[in-house]
């Protein structure tokens, strides 16, 4: 019997998530190959093959992505990297600007009054499953929290440790360098990312972004102080 497509994409969901890509590929694959319409599909298998280093092929499949849902911003996101990374970066920017002009004439309007109270109840229960290490469960109610709440800067950040503890550090650093897109003096989430790159033995990424800080306030103490200790013999790792 074969698998329902949605069980499918599940499965290549969890695998994606958890960073099991050798998992992930074969089924999107075989999404694809069954003529899918889900874009989300698209997107993963675009990231998978960015991962690898083939460039032009995640290029293609981010473009599909977004030829069947113009407005999807994960996969203008992934595009506009992938451009900023080759030295395109005035392409980058028109897709990712191109995906959120229709994401604006989609949206109906609404109260946002509701919606940030409505956004914090998502992030109340964000913060349970957290605390319980349920993190596909506190990423899904920060998703939906971040849809609907103008505090962008604060909630992207709360994704980034998700993402973190759930050993995917490559999505929490697509998720701030998107964020510096949009708001480049946010002093924390340059430190944030950091330290990841630190931890993750990108030392060159790490101290790039903690100049940065300081090229904006020389006397950031953390700044300063991660500096120092990047010079030091015997840290592997920063706290974040």
């Amino acid at each position: 019997m074969m698998p329902f497509k949605s069980d499918l994409i599940e499965e290549a969901r969890r695998s994606f998530i958890d960073g099991n890509y050798k998992v992930a590929e074969p089924i999107l694959q075989q999404l694809i190959f069954q003529n899918t319409k889900n874009p989300e599909v698209y997107q993963m298998l675009a990231t998978i093959y960015y991962d690898q280093g083939k460039f032009t092929k995640a290029i293609q499949t981010f473009k599909r992505a977004l030829e069947i849902d113009p407005s999807y911003t994960d996969a203008s996101v992934g595009l506009s990297i992938i451009l900023n990374d080759l030295g395109k970066y005035e392409e980058g920017r028109e897709v990712f600007e191109k995906a959120q002009k229709f994401l604006e004439d989609r949206k109906f309007k609404k109260d946002p009054y509701i919606d940030e109270k409505i956004a914090s109840k998502h992030e109340e229960l964000a913060d349970l499953y957290f605390q319980y290490k349920r993190f596909d469960e506190s990423l899904e109610q920060l998703l939906k929290a971040d849809s609907l709440s103008a505090r962008k800067p604060e909630i992207q950040m709360r994704i980034s440790e998700v993402y973190i503890q759930m050993g995917n550090p490559e999505r929490a650093i697509q998720g701030l360098r998107m964020l510096l897109k949009d708001y480049p003096q946010f002093t924390l989430a340059r430190m944030k990312l950091g330290q990841i790159y630190y931890n993750n033995n990108n030392i060159a990424a790490a101290v790039e972004q903690w100049e940065s800080v300081l090229s904006r306030d020389p006397h950031h103490r953390e700044a300063l102080r991660f500096l120092k200790m990047a010079q030091a013999a015997g840290i592997t790792s920063l706290e974040i």
